[in-house]
């Protein structure tokens, strides 16, 4: 069947292009995309070869938003009509002279052919929950699972290194249970957000010097500190944070080769260092669009850039080239 589709060349130039993906079968569900979230992290990371998760062309994004309009006949628990929240939309995709695209994990596509049994996450968007802004559901939801892994307990005080859509969620997660929040960023439009969500207080890295900053707030540091940027260079200035027998959260993403940090501080603070990976899967999924719609998680806040799913390659090439320090969140339509 016929599609569109935001497409990436090895030379990282984007097309809205016409793709062919199969046809549905008995065990597929086909749901037409209304809105698709952009990751600003993962997602270039893959388009600039930080991450390699196939060869180019590509079809990126992993998180949208769709309407069902096939069921197959093996397939329980959706029908026609349903609106869902779905995470990949890999049962092939072809560029129009039969070349190969590696869709990565391929949601940037008006239709989304899914096989609800062996797909990475698809499930019903519950009811009052606006399409827009859950289509950016992932990253809430990784932050989400850092947060539970390490447990910040109510009254603890939490720096959140990196204010982009992963932190936010942290931030987020964190001021639901309690904490002491305080995020740091190097954009004011990002504090401002995080303001929004529950931050108590937020330091900016470009005009202050955060470590003075955060000792104001925590004289001891941090209980707890999330690396959210995905910046090697980050790490250690954010171990700097936590306080002795601290726990130290590398929420980010820092690629395929080898990082390195100072070991001598955190292993003279002895604290405890947490790995989190993805996002958690359907609990916290779940948990995120639960509160989206149930006002609990204002996510609406973050989204700073709407496009039309034709005008995505314009967008992508700005981001691309360091030209949309501005973007936040950024949604693409397709319907």
């Amino acid at each position: 069947m016929h599609a569109k589709g935001l497409i990436c060349d090895e030379n990282q130039n984007f097309s809205y292009a016409d793709v062919i993906l199969p046809n549905p079968g008995p065990g597929h569900i086909l749901v037409r995309t209304l809105f698709t979230g952009v990751s600003i992290g993962t997602e270039f990371a893959i388009i600039r070869n930080k991450l390699s998760w196939g060869a180019y062309p590509l079809c990126t994004g992993y998180q949208g938003i769709g309407s069902v309009e096939a069921v197959g006949e093996e397939v329980r628990g959706f029908r026609v009509g349903d609106n869902v929240y779905f995470r990949d939309n890999k049962a092939g995709m072809q560029l129009t002279d039969g070349k190969q695209v590696s869709t990565v994990s391929g949601t940037h596509c008006s239709y989304a052919l899914i096989h609800p049994q062996e797909t990475h996450g698809v499930a019903l968007l519950p009811e009052g929950a606006d399409a827009e802004s859950a289509s950016l559901f992932v990253m809430p939801a990784v932050g989400l699972n850092g947060v539970d892994m390490a447990n910040p307990r109510m009254g603890d005080v939490v720096a959140v290194y990196g204010s982009g859509l992963i932190g936010l969620g942290v931030v987020a997660a964190c001021s639901h249970r309690g904490c002491v929040v305080v995020a740091i960023d190097l954009e004011p439009n990002r504090l401002d957000i995080a303001r929004r969500l529950g931050a108590d207080d937020v330091i900016n890295g470009a005009t202050q010097d955060v470590l003075p900053e955060l000792k104001r707030i925590a004289p001891d540091g941090a209980d707890v500190v999330f690396e959210c940027t995905g910046i090697p260079g980050c790490i250690d200035p954010a171990i700097e944070l936590c306080k002795m027998h601290g726990k130290f959260v590398l929420q980010g993403n820092y690629g395929e080769k080898p990082i390195s940090y100072q070991f001598l501080p955190p292993h003279g603070k002895r604290l405890t260092t947490f790995y989190p990976c993805d996002d958690g899967f359907a609990p916290c999924r779940r948990a995120v669009v639960k509160n989206m719609a149930m006002g609990v998680l204002p996510w609406h806040h973050t989204i700073t850039h709407r496009v039309d799913a034709k005008d995505a390659p314009e967008l992508y090439d700005a981001i691309n080239k360091g030209k949309a320090a501005d973007v936040v969140g950024a949604v693409l339509r397709w319907s």
